[in-house]
């Protein structure tokens, strides 16, 4: 059996905050700033939650922009 996510706890509380607020991301800022929070905390990789934070990282140090 895998180890348990270690930021599981956060994105189901996620996931409850948008159901609530019938998926309007700007009410759930304050659950997702501590989903960022736990997902800082691990090395890249260890949460599977964290993976899409970890793309959206990426994707912003790929495409910044050049000056001319």
């Amino acid at each position: 059996m895998p180890p348990k996510d270690p930021c599981q706890k956060q994105a189901c509380e996620i996931q409850k905050c948008l159901q609530a607020n019938n998926y309007m991301e700007s009410k759930c800022q304050a659950v997702i700033r501590e989903l960022r929070k736990c997902c800082a905390r691990y090395p890249k990789g260890r949460s599977l939650v964290c993976s899409g934070f970890e793309k959206e990282e990426e994707e912003k140090l790929t495409l910044k922009p050049t000056s001319q």
